[in-house]
């Protein structure tokens, strides 16, 4: 178990959401007459360089490149060729991926024994995945029933852009700006499961990671 922890790399993963995280809020507040072009390449990136942390994870490397290849090809496809169906396929595929690298990530995290800055890493990016994979929930629910948000007017042809990761990562942390409403019970509901399930994640799983590490750095100085 040891060996797996030492050769999982969640650097790689945490670059690639931290790409998605700036690139498209960049993307869209520059108004760049390519940002659907932008916002695809972001895509593929994540998945690619995403996948490149499941290295060494067996089938969840396996079931994990599966999802990028069908997700990078149907993101490229919906570029060229807007369809909503092409979008939902797309959106799909990343939330699986991210399924799949969050499940590796938390066997990584939650049950070595090793505490080290790799594992802390581990948990940032499981964290950050939380937050994306609402999103893209998010998205869902409004591209399969529009006007489950108030707020902002997203069309179908927008797909997910940064109003989605900002609605989701101020949910998760609950700091309920209020600017974008829920309106649907389905979005209401999937609004309070992500506030509860952030909130317990940081409390419980981050904080003890964090201690735990503290605690073992100043018993090696110690001895």
């Amino acid at each position: 178990m040891r060996q797996t922890v030492q050769q999982t790399n969640f650097s790689y993963l945490l670059i690639a959401l931290l790409i998605l995280l700036v690139t498209i809020p960049l993307a869209d507040d520059l108004s760049l007459a390519s940002a659907p072009l932008v916002r695809g390449l972001v895509f593929s990136v994540l998945l690619v360089v995403g996948i490149w942390s499941l290295k060494g994870g067996g089938r969840f490397f396996a079931v994990g490149m599966a999802f990028v290849v069908v997700g990078v090809a149907l993101n490229v496809t919906a570029i060229n060729l807007p369809s909503p169906y092409l979008q939902f396929g797309s959106i799909l595929s990343l939330i699986a991926f991210l399924l799949v690298a969050i499940t590796y990530a938390m066997k990584q995290v939650a049950i070595s024994n090793e505490i080290s800055v790799n594992r802390i890493v581990g948990a940032i990016c499981v964290y950050l995945l939380l937050g994306v994979i609402w999103a893209m929930t998010y998205t869902v629910v409004e591209l399969a029933s529009p006007e489950s948000f108030a707020g902002f007017a997203p069309t179908r042809e927008q797909g997910w852009d940064s109003e989605w990761l900002y609605f989701s990562f101020v949910t998760m942390t609950t700091l309920g700006y209020g600017d974008i409403l829920p309106v649907s019970a389905t979005a209401r509901g999937l609004a309070y499961l992500q506030a509860v399930v952030g909130q317990f994640y940081i409390a419980i799983l981050v904080a003890g990671l964090v201690s735990a590490y503290i605690s073992g750095r100043q018993s090696v100085n110690n001895d």
